[in-house]
């Protein structure tokens, strides 16, 4: 068997609107094609004995025991390794259970689709699945125990850490959308101009100077004693020659800890002699230039949080810690501890199993004792020298005990230190009273305090602290983080489409951004060039800060490839669908293609509109899988399916009377007549005023007035500058040159019905077989070619596509000819020497029409003729004054 490729899907996708986080393996069966489960001795009885967890997949039968079933029936092997995928991630402790194997259109290949929780975790369960199905096939051994333990090690890489995740989760539960900026843990909040931003616990409003105090131990301290907070006494030194007095000042028993530190480094606690002083002020300098001597206080550490200067939730933390029994080494102890269910590797669970690190027998050592040392019964021994879950060890949720006293100090504490969200970090004997009665202090403020202690405490009530952090940043009444965003999809127009959009938007006053096939534009600034209608440029889009609107393009292409980045829009725009890029992605029929293009209009919210083509049967039939609010548009008013919608009230966009028209119900708004609509180009370009249509739908549900969009198309032009490739006409002394994008026989068709509009003593063609289509498509293109234009130039793409230049020549030319043998016909494969020699050869009043892939590139160098021609017309004018 062999994987083709393997894909990650981030959002909505052709295999599912919903899930979001799909693996999509190719697989090639080759001679496993011919032998399915039952054809492979003792196959079914390997899968159970490595996998009985696997009983509980129902399968397609619907019960327990469901998929073994079907492996006894006989199944191929492709299903099989989509649920050994789901089950070895799930023993990873990645629970997850989506999956569908599904044909790819060629013999023995398949799609292989399941669930992921961490993508690089996914994409190793897909190729483990696959080595692990060939060992049993051959009856070999296989060890699992590896591939667990790595894709254990690449979930922890690469997820979210509890308490960054439980915000992202919260709001994602309130339909707020993020984005991870990096690998660590930045993330974005909603979208555009209206984001927020967190870092683990820190937020974008969270104060940079409450931050750098609490690192700041010493300014900590000093703050909270002016304000008549309970600190321990203490002292800060730098050199050891002061550590002696010191200690001294200070009194045994006294904690040392370096005056910058975090997560427990470098701190020593306990400390009764100055020897033991010694050894922990040399720790503390390891991490910091500068060191804190304090009272050792007794009692219990607790931490109070407190976020929005509100106590959300307080905990007893307990480091790690083993308990003897009399009879089992401490190294036994340990392991007996880690048996509990609840601990796992790293943040998987909610406790963390404790390790046995240098630190570990350091502090076993320092009380007496080794590893294989007998814990007397009953005695506490701990293991760790701080209380962090991280390390092993546990909480209990006691906020409901915490005394009103110390509710009071530690909210005012927050306001002190000026930090939104805090972890206030306490040692008193009892929290149910007040600090000033149990001779109690606040040991620490921390800024950035983790959320696994009160998510999943290990005893009392986990809280949910994340929602008042979610609260704070999004008001109830906010705008849940998000800017509109329009998503236009299709065959063909969608460039244009959205182009248009996003004029009428940037004169409505929004500052948008916008993706097309020609690159990503802020607020009309072109910041990166090239086909960006995949969801990586929309996701920078929606990433900039200064946007507030967004129109993105988002073609076949991306989505096949990992989805879209965005889970709901406003509104869906779907232009038409007909047959391009067929054959390619397991994506072989229109319908298939549709299908893909169905999955823009699915993300509409539930209060928005998907604006679908009447007049093409494919896009209206996408209406039935929606749950939204839809919008027609048509170049025929009188198109049944456009005068049901208006019978219902619905919103409608028609070409009538030359007039581009929008209607509510049976009422008609006249916007303009298309011949006065400068990209129509007079009304000859029918292809345009269709793209013009749902535009006009577009923005009435935004709430663009009429008078508003009149203004804009008037501003919108046919130039290299608006709508670069896309009819672009440049007119010479003696000839014309008409640049278009057209690259499917649909575009060439609706480039047909314009260019017949236009008067002109000869057709030139300049045009291109394209390698990612099909044979019978290039073949149109050239009998469409044939049909439009007087002469032909074959020129060829820049790129390719995985075929020769010959092959392509070829199909081109067989279409041609097949339509007209006689055709004048010149080959000349590089784009620039064509153009020229179009130019070259140019007859008067002759229209030379270029059919480009690269359209900076060939625009560039029109321009630049066009600029000649000028120039030489000025020099020639200015002779004949002198």
């Amino acid at each position: 068997m062999q994987i083709r490729e393997i894909n990650a899907m981030r959002g909505p996708n052709y295999w599912s609107v919903r899930r979001h986080k799909l693996i999509v393996m190719v697989l090639d069966l080759e001679a496993m094609e011919e032998r399915p489960t039952d054809k492979v001795t003792g196959f079914s009885e390997r899968l159970k004995a490595m996998f009985p967890s696997m009983y509980s997949h129902r399968c397609s039968e619907g019960c327990e025991g469901g998929f073994f079933m079907r492996v006894d029936e006989g199944t191929w092997m492709g299903h099989v390794i989509e649920h050994i995928a789901l089950e070895i991630q799930t023993l990873a402790g990645m629970d997850t259970g989506f999956g569908r194997t599904r044909g790819y259109g060629e013999k023995g290949v398949y799609h292989v689709v399941f669930s992921y929780i961490e993508e690089n975790a996914g994409k190793y369960a897909a190729k483990a699945a696959v080595r692990i199905c060939e060992a049993l096939i051959s009856g070999e051994d296989y060890n699992m125990d590896n591939d667990i333990q790595q894709m254990r090690e690449l979930r922890e890489e690469q997820r979210l850490g509890p308490s960054t995740g439980s915000i992202v989760e919260e709001a994602e539960s309130r339909g707020i959308p993020w984005i991870r900026l990096n690998k660590y843990s930045l993330c974005q909040l909603g979208y555009g101009a209206n984001q927020k931003r967190i870092q683990a616990t820190v937020t974008s409003e969270t104060s940079s100077i409450g931050v750098e105090l609490a690192c700041d131990k010493e300014d900590t301290k000093y703050l909270l004693e002016q304000a008549e907070v309970e600190v321990p006494r203490g002292d800060i030194i730098s050199r050891e020659r002061n550590l002696e007095a010191a200690c001294n000042y200070v009194g045994y028993p006294l904690v040392i800890k370096p005056i910058d530190g975090n997560h427990g480094r470098g701190i020593t606690v306990d400390i009764n002699t100055y020897d033991e002083a010694l050894k922990g002020f040399n720790a503390a300098k390891e991490v910091s230039k500068r060191v804190i001597v304090e009272k050792y206080i007794t009692g219990e550490d607790y931490r109070l949080l407190v976020v929005n200067n509100v106590l959300i939730a307080a905990a007893l933390r307990t480091p790690a810690h083993v308990i003897g029994d009399g009879k089992s080494t401490i190294e036994a102890l340990v392991a007996a501890v880690n048996k509990d269910p609840r601990r796992g590797y790293g943040h998987e669970k909610e406790l963390t199993a404790i390790t046995i690190n240098e630190l570990t027998k350091t502090i076993i050592a320092d009380a007496g004792y080794q590893l294989d040392s007998v814990l007397p019964d009953g005695e506490r021994l701990i293991l760790k020298d701080t209380a962090n879950l991280s390390t092993g060890g546990t909480a209990e949720d006691i906020t409901d005990i915490v005394h009103p006293a110390n509710v009071a100090m530690a909210e005012r504490i927050s306001k002190i230190i000026d930090l939104d969200i805090c972890g206030i970090d306490i040692m008193t004997t009892d929290i149910s009273q007040p600090l000033s009665e149990t001779g109690g202090a606040v040991l620490e403020v921390n800024a950035g305090p983790g959320f696994r202690m009160h998510l999943a405490p290990t005893k009392g009530l986990p809280r949910n602290v994340a929602a008042p952090v979610v609260d704070k940043l999004f008001p109830q009444s906010s705008n849940k983080g998000k800017i509109p965003i329009v998503a236009v999809t299709g065959t063909n127009g969608k460039t244009t489409t959205s182009r248009l959009m996003a004029h009428m938007a940037k004169m409505s006053g929004y500052r948008v951004g916008y993706t097309t096939s020609d690159g990503v534009y802020i607020q009309n600034r072109l910041l990166m060039t090239g086909d960006c209608t995949g969801p990586q440029s929309a996701e920078f889009v929606l990433r900039d800060p200064t946007v507030n609107f967004a129109v993105l393009e988002c073609a076949r292409g991306g989505m096949l490839r990992a989805g879209l980045a965005f889970s709901h829009c406003d509104i869906a725009i779907v232009t038409n669908v007909s047959g391009d890029h067929l054959g390619l992605k397991g994506i072989h029929t229109i319908e298939q293609l549709a299908r893909v293009k169905a999955v823009v209009p699915e993300t509409v919210l539930p209060d928005g509109y998907a604006i679908l083509n009447a007049d093409d049967d494919l896009v209206y039939e996408m209406r039935k899988s929606l749950e939204c609010n839809v919008a027609l548009f048509s170049m025929d008013e009188n198109n049944p399916r456009i005068k049901a919608l208006q019978r219902k009230g619905g919103i409608t966009a028609i070409y009538e009377n030359g007039y581009v028209t929008l209607c509510r119900g049976s009422w008609k708004m006249r916007i303009m007549k298309a011949e006065h609509i400068p990209l129509t180009y007079g009304g000859k370009a029918k292809f345009m005023i269709q793209n013009i249509l749902p535009v006009v739908i577009a923005c009435n549900v935004k709430g663009i007035s009429i008078e508003d969009m009149k203004a804009a198309f008037q501003t919108f032009l046919p130039s290299a500058s608006q709508t670069p490739g896309r009819l672009n006409l440049f007119e010479f002394d003696r000839f014309k040159i008409l640049l278009d994008y057209a690259h499917n026989p649909a575009g060439m068709r609706a480039l047909q019905d314009f260019t017949n509009e236009l008067d002109a003593t000869v057709k030139v063609g300049i045009v291109a077989g394209i390698g990612d289509r099909r044979i019978e498509d290039n073949n149109e293109i050239g009998a469409i070619a044939a049909e439009m234009f007087d002469e032909i130039i074959i020129r060829q793409d820049k790129q390719l596509r995985g075929k020769s230049e010959e092959e392509l020549i070829a199909m081109l030319k067989d279409g041609i000819l097949a339509k007209y043998p006689d055709k004048k016909l010149t080959v000349i494969p590089s784009e620039k020497e064509a153009i020229h020699y179009a130019i070259d050869n140019a007859i008067d009043g002759s229209l030379i029409v270029l059919c480009s892939d690269v359209v900076p590139e060939a625009l560039d160098l029109v321009k630049s003729l066009k600029e000649k021609e000028q120039r030489l017309k000025t020099e020639m004018t200015e002779t004949r004054q002198i």
